[in-house]
């Protein structure tokens, strides 16, 4: 794709800050895992956009996947990686990570992550769609709530970290040479100032760009930032056409979207039409533990088929007292929206959940940029190939996460700094753009044309209509806009013209990736 178009011409005042070793945006598993591997002779800046325990890895129910039983292996949690993914992983990446299972749950444990045991005190493992083996330690259906409280608790106690919240990362910042990263510009929106912190190491764990469309399980931030200022600064990405919709995300008028856990799935639920009916033999031999992929193109099928807006997960005949046991953070979720899990079953669709794709890196999370660094859901490793396998994502985290923090702090001195440029950050000028209105009418077209079924007519329309919208917004947002509104905005259409233009590049279905033309 074409670089953005020019993106106005005012710039504003930015306030030098004190210089940091490394700066990392994002404070979900992955940032936290760089942050807390990093020694405490570096100086780090801890960016959180919103609050430190809002993040995608808060809300993450199932778990972390690692080979933990006698009747597993590295083998087969490879195999299973290697076939969820459609062929496309990278098979090197899938082998160093999948075998650094254990290590990284070991290191959650270490850190005072309490996981759910059984009733002898050894670890409780579920299955989740996908996986041929139980291979996911969790604690309970809430893995990411208790993970990010132990980590978070970890980061305060850091004199070394600096966490500074409501900072919305901008724009990665190149030394005039050319020799790499020099800082990054973000915007403090308490104190509505712009701000360059000088840094020859900036990590983007900015996470996913779940924002893109109208039924989501990804926080509000997820408007794809990390994706979004990495390219921006010439960084490559790959992948991004594979966005996985997770299948069972609870649809309630009047609920926000709720992920309901594929360890549910995993734990012997159905999936049933309105008349108790179940339907996923017809679509693939594991029925509900089938891979995402195809749990959610099942469900659309049957959805527009039958002209429903939902289906339903039913596992109400494993029992209350099972239910109470292995699900408590999603009965009481549900209880509130009036729906009795243990009695009933529960309305679910399919919701845009994880990016497979994003910024390319190697192992180490190392981008095409020196100085440049992407972990967790804002990178691509070749892990998830065209569909990433429940539970793989927090073991990349903590795997990719570590490796970065000891790459970077080989050498307990100070990293050197980079030459400075004179920095520039877009502000939006005045003009006729509303930001809140042009967001609605990208969810729709997204949905529409990136989706779960795709065409190619129908992408090159949205290619169009995006680099239209992309022009709009150059001219000048309404006064009444926020900076945040168009800052977001603008990362959002930039992201979405990478995802449409890479479903455009890929004319044969694969994975995630249905071309119905």
């Amino acid at each position: 794709m074409n670089g953005a178009p020019e993106q106005g011409p005012e710039t504003c005042t930015i306030t030098p800050e004190d210089n940091s070793d490394v700066v990392i945006v994002g404070a979900g598993l992955a940032g936290a895992a760089v942050a807390l591997s990093l020694p405490e002779t570096l100086r780090v800046t801890l960016l959180v956009k919103d609050t430190l325990p809002v993040c995608a890895s808060q809300h993450a129910q199932g778990g972390i996947a690692a080979v933990l039983s006698a009747d597993d292996s590295l083998e087969q949690h490879m195999e299973d990686t290697l076939d969820a993914g459609a062929g496309l992983c990278r098979p090197e990446a899938v082998r160093h990570i999948v075998g650094l299972g254990p290590e990284s749950l070991a290191w959650l444990c270490n850190l005072g992550v309490e996981f759910s045991c059984d009733e002898d005190g050894h670890l409780h493992l579920t299955r989740e769609g996908g996986h041929s083996k139980r291979r996911i330690a969790h604690a309970g259906d809430a893995s990411g709530r208790a993970i990010m409280a132990a980590l978070n608790q970890r980061l305060r106690m850091r004199g070394n970290i600096q966490v500074r919240e409501h900072m919305l990362a901008l724009d990665v910042c190149i030394a005039p040479n050319g020799s790499g990263v020099s800082g990054l510009v973000a915007y403090d929106q308490q104190a509505g100032g712009h701000i360059l912190l000088r840094a020859p190491h900036v990590v983007l764990a900015a996470g996913g760009l779940g924002r893109l469309y109208s039924r989501t399980s990804n926080p509000p931030g997820a408007t794809g930032d990390g994706i979004a200022m990495a390219w921006r600064a010439g960084a490559a990405v790959c992948g991004l056409e594979f966005i996985q919709f997770h299948p069972t995300c609870l649809i309630q008028e009047g609920a926000p979207a709720f992920l309901i856990s594929e360890a549910m799935r995993g734990e012997g639920a159905w999936l049933t039409l309105a008349d108790g009916e179940r339907f996923m033999s017809r679509h693939d031999p594991r029925g509900e533990l089938a891979p995402r992929d195809i749990v959610s193109r099942a469900i659309e099928h049957e959805m527009q088929k039958n002209g429903l807006a939902n289906v339903y997960l039913d596992i109400s005949h494993r029992g209350h007292a099972f239910i109470e046991k292995h699900f408590p953070v999603i009965l009481e979720r549900c209880l509130g929206y009036g729906i009795d899990i243990r009695r009933e079953p529960i309305p679910v669709a399919p919701a845009a959940h994880y990016s497979c794709g994003g910024v390319e890196t190697d192992l180490l999370g190392r981008s095409n940029i020196p100085g440049l660094y992407a972990v967790g859901e804002s990178g691509c490793t070749g892990l998830h190939g065209a569909n990433r396998l429940a539970s793989n994502s927090l073991l990349e985290c903590v795997a990719v996460g570590r490796a970065l923090g000891a790459y970077l702090g080989a050498s307990s001195r100070r990293l050197a700094p980079r030459a400075q440029d004179a920095p520039r950050a877009w502000v939006p000028s005045v003009g006729e753009a509303d930001p809140a209105s042009l967001r609605v009418e990208l969810l729709d077209l997204m949905d529409r044309a990136a989706g779960l079924l795709r065409h190619g007519a129908a992408l090159e329309r949205a290619a169009n209509q995006i680099h239209q919208w992309r022009a709009q917004l150059a001219h000048g947002v309404r006064k009444t806009a926020s900076l945040r509104e168009a800052y977001e905005l603008r990362n959002l259409l930039d992201t979405a013209a990478l995802v449409v233009q890479a479903a455009l590049a890929r004319t044969v279905s694969c994975g995630l990736h249905q071309r119905m033309d």
